[in-house]
């Protein structure tokens, strides 16, 4: 769910190649096309990848559909592309419809993720790897210009996050459970798993996401930090980082 100073879950990834920025958003969770457009009108997104179909990851596919089909004096030369796992055309007509289903496919391209098939938009090379989460989830290891990086989207500590985060310039690591406290199997990490699964990727750099307005950031810092050798960093709402 949202917190108080940021929306649900969205990460907008840029680049600049042949002459011009690239743009894509890794998940686009409920409220989250707000605060987007402090950096980019939605529309002009490249695409869209969505790691899985919970609504704090997906439903502002919605909101984009507005603008997409409603902004006055704007409009694309082609429908947007959305990758997402099976089943997402459906599921986000429910999601828009109100007496019935109602399909995006005018405004969308929807093509559906692959286990470890990679495909590209622009410079930008993107592998889904299946993780460890109640619903279809994948991780995205996102590559451009020889820089790596690893967003986990929501899952629990599995071998495959070794796979999706190997040698990564940075993890963006789900970290929604603390330890002593959450003991549930197959849904999110703690902080300390975070550092594991970074650790054992032999990953340059551990940033912390998915904190639930109910947990203390500093109490995930420091479960990570008991493990991470080098600084732990919290993803903080409308902030900029970039990756050499």
């Amino acid at each position: 769910m949202p917190g108080p100073a940021s929306p649900a879950s969205c990460y907008l990834v840029q680049t600049e190649s042949q002459g011009r920025t690239w743009s894509i958003a890794l998940d686009l969770g409920n409220g989250s096309t707000g605060p987007l457009r402090a950096f980019i009108d939605p529309i002009d997104l490249d695409a869209v990848v969505l790691s899985h179909l919970h609504p704090d990851h997906c439903l502002d596919v919605c909101s984009l559909y507005v603008a997409l089909n409603y902004t006055p004096g704007r409009s694309r030369d082609s429908r947007m592309p959305l990758y997402a796992p099976a089943g997402a055309p459906d599921r986000l007509a429910r999601a828009y419809g109100v007496e019935q289903p109602e399909s995006l496919e005018s405004h969308y391209e929807f093509a559906t993720l692959v286990s470890r098939e990679a495909f590209t938009v622009g410079p930008f090379t993107i592998t889904p790897v299946p993780v460890f989460h109640p619903v279809e989830a994948y991780g995205l290891r996102v590559e451009a210009g020889g820089v790596v990086l690893a967003y986990t989207g929501d899952t629990d500590l599995c071998p495959e996050l070794t796979e999706l985060c190997a040698d990564a310039d940075l993890v963006l690591a789900d970290c929604a459970f603390v330890d002593g406290r959450d003991e549930a199997s197959g849904v999110h990490m703690s902080g300390s798993k975070a550092a594991r699964a970074a650790l054992d990727a032999g990953a340059r750099r551990l940033m912390l996401t998915h904190i639930p307005a109910w947990n203390d950031p500093e109490v995930c810092r420091a479960q990570a930090a008991a493990l991470w050798p080098g600084e732990v960093e919290i993803a903080e709402p409308l902030a900029t980082y970039r990756l050499p």
